[in-house]
């Protein structure tokens, strides 16, 4: 007897989160086990449609787009990671109440999965970081500089960039990630962006994303979180990625943070993963979350 095929389409979700309007999109049968998937930044939910259609006969996929990102209501005090880790800690309760939950993550998705994974270990049951987290330390003697360069851009905040087209945005798609088809790039361009009335096209996410931090990011900070995770880790690198800026021995040894880690490499893919390589991608979180 044949298989009834996978519905892929993905479904919308609009809930009031910490007093924002927040979008989450939905793939799968109600009845499967949730996954709980993380963009990256700039990033939007629906660029993971390849990625959640390779799970979606044994789960269901949550995937939420960030605050000021996608379909998402924008935040007028402005974007900070301990906002996204209190969103999640919401969602959470929404979604799996005192259940845990698989969580995983791409690029900025995986910083905040990996320290929510530290600072609520009984609600993350398996974590898998997506070529992710990376970020580089900065230094204590750029701190007064980054602090006025935030209070200066504050007031010429960074303004809407409007594209002729798709075809246009794709473009610009691909000098960012020359990994990607032309096809796929023009996917990629019609989930980040709207067209308005005028038939320009602009990014469906808050220019004050672009915003720097007056805040310093320091991974003593994040490994001493690390090392509350219970959950068993997976890390899956592109081999291709354009955004490693770390030394292998930096990365080794963030890695050691993790008490129960492994780590599965993609060779051909970029960092966008979930693009360049849906398949494989899915194929390493199955196995990994099929072991849980």
């Amino acid at each position: 007897m044949n298989r009834p095929a996978v519905d892929t389409r993905s479904r919308s979700e609009l809930l009031r989160i910490r007093g924002l309007r927040l979008h989450v999109r939905r793939w799968g049968d109600a009845a499967l086990p949730r996954l709980m998937l993380l963009t990256g930044w700039l990033d939007v939910s629906a660029s993971f449609q390849f990625l959640a259609e390779g799970l979606l006969d044994r789960w269901q996929v949550l995937c939420p787009d960030w605050r000021g990102f996608g379909l998402s209501e924008w935040a007028p005090q402005g974007y900070w990671i301990q906002d996204y880790v209190a969103d999640l800690d919401a969602l959470f309760d929404h979604y799996a109440g005192d259940a845990p939950l698989p969580l995983a993550g791409h690029s900025m998705g995986a910083q905040v999965a990996s320290l929510y994974a530290g600072i609520r270990p009984q609600r993350v049951s398996r974590l898998a970081l997506l070529d992710g987290p990376f970020v580089p330390d900065q230094p204590t003697e750029t701190a007064a500089q980054r602090f006025v360069a935030w209070l200066d851009k504050l007031r010429e905040p960074p303004v809407e960039k409007r594209y002729a087209s798709f075809a246009e945005l794709a473009e610009r798609v691909r000098r960012i990630h020359p990994q990607l088809s032309a096809e796929r790039a023009l996917f990629v361009a019609q989930c980040w962006g709207r067209e308005d009335a005028d038939g320009q096209v602009r990014l469906r996410n808050d220019p004050a994303h672009r915003l720097p931090w007056p805040t310093l990011h320091r991974v003593e900070n994040s490994m001493a979180i690390w090392q509350g995770i219970t959950a068993p880790t997976l890390f899956v690198d592109a081999g291709r990625s354009g955004v490693r800026y770390l030394a292998d021995d930096e990365i080794t040894r963030r890695r050691r943070a993790f008490r129960d880690h492994r780590v599965e490499r993609i060779e051909t893919a970029g960092h966008m993963l979930h693009l360049d390589a849906p398949t494989e991608t899915a194929a390493v979180l199955r196995q990994f979350l099929a072991a849980g």
